[in-house]
């Protein structure tokens, strides 16, 4: 415990949310993203974003996966050293464009 008070300050840079609608609409996501590489591996400095069922999980079952809580929608970020600010407008951006038909 004493090492990480004295070696962490804030908040972790990995999260998780899921999309609301179909494959369409994440493919339109993903694709507006220009600050996050889609990548599996989430310990680099720059900003990655990983779709869980056909990366990090795809050797499981989908029924494996739903009972684990991973959804085909589940998307995982890992933020970076860029600009906050960037990274949030960069993610505005992409649910603008996943919401457009």
């Amino acid at each position: 415990m004493r090492l990480r008070a004295g070696n962490q300050r804030g908040f972790g840079a990995m999260l998780s949310f899921e999309l609301d609608g179909d494959e369409a609409v994440l493919r339109r996501f993903l694709s507006a993203l220009e600050l996050f590489t889609l990548a599996e591996s989430l310990g680099g400095v720059e900003s990655l974003i990983s779709h869980a069922a056909t990366m990090t999980h795809a050797g499981m079952a989908a029924d494996a996966r739903a009972a684990a809580g991973i959804s085909e929608s589940l998307l995982r970020i890992s933020v970076g050293i860029e600009d906050s600010e960037d990274l949030i407008a960069d993610l505005e951006r992409a649910f603008q464009a996943a919401a457009t038909r």
